[in-house]
């Protein structure tokens, strides 16, 4: 017989196992839990995998094809289309994807990206308008022209954008060609700029402020070391123009440290100290009226509005900037961080909130942020995009595991996904702003 002392102690250590065994199996504690899943609207639905290459944007069609992007490094192409569940291929053909070999040039010793406007370099995101009388269903394809390369030690580095390489390109998905290019004076995309998402009020000249009838498109500079701000284009005249560089609501929280699956992030990269991440303006979207541009940084608790009057005031006013500036408003936190934006017929605005594996909702209505739906699957939902079936698809690229963001060990795992939502309130696609 073993001493009683003995005995206890077994006993107390058995207790503690079973306790540590019940506080991880949740379904066997009375306590209330945390099972990290929120989807009033119906269940999250797994729709495609990626299994050779990390997507960032992507575009739902009507036709039920899905356009996807890649921004380059040594991927066989920068623009595709799922043809099923497992697999992509370039679009709208491998010809219009440039080849790795031409992605970039050196001058004096100094690395530039590729100045080719006819062929795609580093895709970052993509935008689908609904066909009208003037214009069929379009996929708007956002060339940063500047791909990531690795230098002599494995560390990555981003080329200077050259004239011609970054640009905006419209493609009539019905016959998969390109009908417009739209490329940007030096004056209004830096060389260091980087263009990070879009949207579109194609409404005729009575409707949109100062535009020449063909609509406008908006586009967030992000770049990590340049200026951020608004880029403006007029899609009539192809005229371009800034507003609100350096406007400190664009700009990133200095020293922020967020927290992805529950671990404090700091940005690793090879070659150079521990530091935070630098990325500023963000998330960004058009109201359904086309009156105010709703947006973000991502290292933000903030959304922020200004009213696109003050975007579309062309540079020959000389108050525009100041105006701009003067007209932003501090529309309060949003229950953390944000990237991507997207909007639906009712009005509302979608944001993927990386933190905390979910997408919220801010309501015009109510001036609240609401949670839409959590998922333990969502890890860092990169691009948004509303379909005419009322679903909202978003792809998930596990983005902080990146080589990239940890000192080149690729963390993340095959697949990546794209999946979807039903949106609330019988929500769908929204199109108001595209009618001419």
């Amino acid at each position: 017989m073993k001493p009683l002392s003995i005995v206890a102690g077994l006993a107390v250590f058995c207790s503690i196992a079973v306790a540590q065994v019940t506080f991880q199996n949740s379904s066997q504690t009375i306590l209330r839990v945390d099972n990290g899943s929120y989807a009033p609207n119906g269940p999250v639905e797994e729709v495609h995998y990626y299994y050779t290459q990390w997507p960032i944007g992507l575009a739902a069609a009507s036709d039920g094809r899905i356009f996807v992007c890649y921004t380059r490094g040594t991927d066989a192409y920068t623009l595709g289309v799922t043809v099923n569940t497992t697999a992509e291929v370039a679009y709208p053909s491998q010809a219009l994807n440039l080849p790795v070999s031409e992605l970039n040039t050196t001058f004096n010793g100094i690395q530039f990206g590729s100045a080719n406007a006819a062929a795609f370099i580093s895709v970052q995101a993509l935008y689908i308008t609904t066909a009208t009388a003037s214009r069929p269903e379009t996929l708007w394809v956002l060339d940063t022209g500047r791909p990531t390369i690795m230098d002599a030690q494995g560390a990555p580095t981003m080329p200077y954008a050259q004239p011609g390489g970054p640009k905006l390109v419209a493609i009539n998905i019905a016959n998969n060609s390109i009908y417009q290019t739209y490329t940007f004076p030096s004056s209004v995309h830096y060389p260091d700029s980087y263009m990070n998402d879009l949207r579109f009020d194609l409404r005729n000249e009575s409707e949109v402020p100062f535009s020449t009838g063909k609509g406008v498109a908006y586009i967030n500079d992000s770049s990590n070391e340049g200026r951020n701000g608004f880029i403006i284009i007029d899609l009539g005249t192809g005229d371009s123009w800034r507003r609100l560089t350096q406007d400190p609501s664009v700009l990133r929280t200095p020293n922020n440290v967020p927290s992805y699956q529950g671990f404090p992030f700091y940005l690793k990269q090879i070659g150079q100290p521990i530091q935070w991440q630098p990325e500023g303006l963000d998330g960004i979207q058009l109201s359904q009226d086309g009156k105010t541009m709703y947006y973000s940084p991502l290292t933000s608790d903030y959304m922020y509005s200004v009213p696109t009057y003050n975007l579309l005031l062309r540079p020959q006013d000389p108050l525009a900037e100041i105006a701009a500036h003067n007209n932003v408003s501090n529309l309060g936190q949003r229950g953390g961080q944000a990237n991507g934006f997207e909007g639906d017929s009712n009005g509302l605005v979608y944001m993927s909130m990386p933190e905390q594996n979910s997408i919220n909702i801010y309501n015009p209505s109510t001036l609240q942020a609401e949670l839409y739906v959590r998922d333990p699957r969502i890890i860092w939902a990169d691009s948004m995009s509303i379909a005419s079936d009322g679903y909202i698809y978003y792809n998930i690229n596990q983005l902080p595991y990146q080589a990239q963001w940890n000192n080149g060990t690729e963390l993340r795992t095959f697949p990546g996904a794209v999946l979807r939502s039903k949106l609330p309130g019988n929500g769908t696609k929204a199109t108001a702003l595209y009618v001419v």
